[in-house]
């Protein structure tokens, strides 16, 4: 087996689409917009992928993505790569241990990856209230994370695909109450993730964010084929609210923050 890092893009989409919902975000990431963020390392056999990481690199510190139906090719994989000395990985459950021989791990617990498997469950879900949104919305939509979502991730590039949506407070105009966008997004590859939805603190529990996915789950549909998300385990008002759109569960992993000892 040999540990490679010079992608060859047709050869690691061929692994990947072998089990496209676990690895959806790395074929999302294969986009050009993305593309240029990115670092993979394989592991080959005969000329053959046999696993894929891939570092994201837009963030700091950088995400890895080290997701696999093979445990020990991975950790084989892991054990032969030389990684940055911090890491925001997320990993195939069992995957934790074998980079704590190096890496002081903090776990961010067990997440799901869930797919969009039934479209029709949006049909019936009312969505006249939601806006699309665009660059003119970025301060409304930065006031809302800074109250309701500290901690995401989202990246204002995200407005440049056109799949970003919102609803505005019924009495004030300007104030963005509920929010939902993507992480990957590619009509090249036909796949997408939701990403950084965020409803504000005063306004949870009254099916804002159903109704503003549903309308982003619409609007991916007229161009994509494959559509999922990654949700924390233990969030069960949000998996309650993707059930209903029409997800399922179909993989687990673990979100872990790793420094090097």
């Amino acid at each position: 087996m040999v540990t490679l890092s010079l992608p060859d893009k047709e050869q690691i989409e061929a692994f990947l689409r072998k089990n496209i919902y676990l690895h959806l975000y790395e074929l999302g990431d294969m986009d050009d917009f993305f593309w240029p963020y990115t670092r993979w390392y394989t592991l080959e056999e005969d000329q053959t992928i046999k696993q894929v990481i891939m570092l994201y690199t837009a963030f700091d510190p950088p995400v890895m993505l080290a997701l696999t139906d093979d445990i020990p090719g991975m950790q084989a994989l892991l054990r032969s790569s030389q990684l940055p000395n911090q890491i925001f990985a997320h990993l195939s459950l069992g995957l934790r241990e074998t980079l704590e021989e190096t890496y002081t791990a903090t776990s961010y617990g067990t997440h799901y990856k869930m797919a969009w498997t039934n479209p029709s469950a949006c049909n019936t879900i009312d969505t006249t209230d939601v806006a699309h949104l665009s660059q003119s919305d970025l301060p409304a939509l930065e006031a809302l994370y800074a109250q309701g979502y500290p901690d995401n991730a989202f990246d204002p590039r995200i407005l440049e695909t056109g799949q970003c949506y919102g609803i505005y407070h019924p009495t004030h105009p300007g104030k963005l109450i509920c929010a939902a966008s993507v992480h990957v997004y590619s009509e090249y590859y036909q796949v997408a993730s939701l990403g950084n939805v965020v409803t504000h603190p005063e306004w949870r529990g009254k099916g804002l964010a159903t109704r503003t996915c549903a309308r982003l789950c619409r609007s991916l549909q007229q161009h994509i084929r494959h559509i999922g998300l990654n949700v924390k385990a233990n969030n069960a008002s949000a998996i309650r609210c993707y059930q209903r759109l029409g997800f399922q569960t179909v993989a687990e992993f673990e979100e872990v923050l790793l420094t090097h000892k």
